[in-house]
């Protein structure tokens, strides 16, 4: 492999927007890596499942980073969650049964 793909190989891989390259796109620079004689075919499959393999990875750290971060926004903003209302709700049903059960005193 030249020193030119895998500097590229490298930063698509481990640096700079993996998560923002199409397939593609990615496929694209492959052929076009096996054209040029920079890659053979094995090894242009190999570098495009490599990358869609980072790609891949680098959408779930994502998405775990923003499903963390509204956590963090929900809780610490104080508004009620589904487990809150679902509790209240329970706790009302309680309280209506036994107002229910006095009246018939």
């Amino acid at each position: 492999m030249s020193e030119i793909s895998e500097t590229f190989r490298k930063m698509a891989l481990f640096g700079i927007g993996a998560i923002a390259i199409s397939k593609e796109k990615i496929e694209e620079f492959a052929q076009e890596m096996v054209k040029k004689g920079e890659l053979n075919k094995e090894e242009g499959k190999k570098f495009v499942m490599d990358v869609l393999s980072e790609k891949n990875r680098q959408c779930k750290e994502l998405e775990e980073k923003i499903n963390k971060k509204v956590r963090d926004v929900v809780e610490n903003s104080g508004a009620a969650t589904k487990k809150d209302v679902e509790s209240l709700s329970t706790r009302m049903e309680k309280i209506e049964a036994t107002i229910d059960r006095l009246k018939q005193i």
